[in-house]
């Protein structure tokens, strides 16, 4: 009678998956504060495409507080945009910063930039 080996247990130690549930708490954590910044900044761009439509640089500018009043836009004013034409064209330009703060003295700052076509 042959003697069967036995088996190796396999998977994942206690320690181990404490670690990986840590890790992907943080990375959740971050991500929930990340996702609304992100979706602010398709909206900024939504009324940056808006704007496009005046002729005026005071038109452009109405347009898109009118846009960000709608859209609930906190970071940034129709003063910050940047009104160019390209031929025929309005170009309206746009940059801005969102810091998250993580911990401690660390922050995670996020740069956000687009144009209309």
């Amino acid at each position: 009678m042959t003697q069967q080996p036995r088996s190796r247990q396999r998977g994942i130690s206690f320690l181990g998956l404490v670690f990986v549930g840590g890790v992907l708490a943080v990375v959740g954590v971050v991500a929930a504060q990340v996702f609304p910044t992100f979706i602010e900044y398709q909206a900024v761009a939504k009324a940056a495409k808006k704007a496009s439509a005046g002729n005026t640089v005071p038109e452009v500018r109405a347009l898109f507080d009118r846009a960000a009043e709608v859209d609930n836009i906190t970071s940034m004013k129709a003063k910050d945009l940047e009104v160019t034409k390209d031929g025929e064209t309005i170009v309206v330009k746009f940059a801005y910063e969102r810091e998250i703060h993580l911990a401690g003295p660390a922050y995670l700052t996020l740069k956000y930039a687009g144009q209309s076509k």
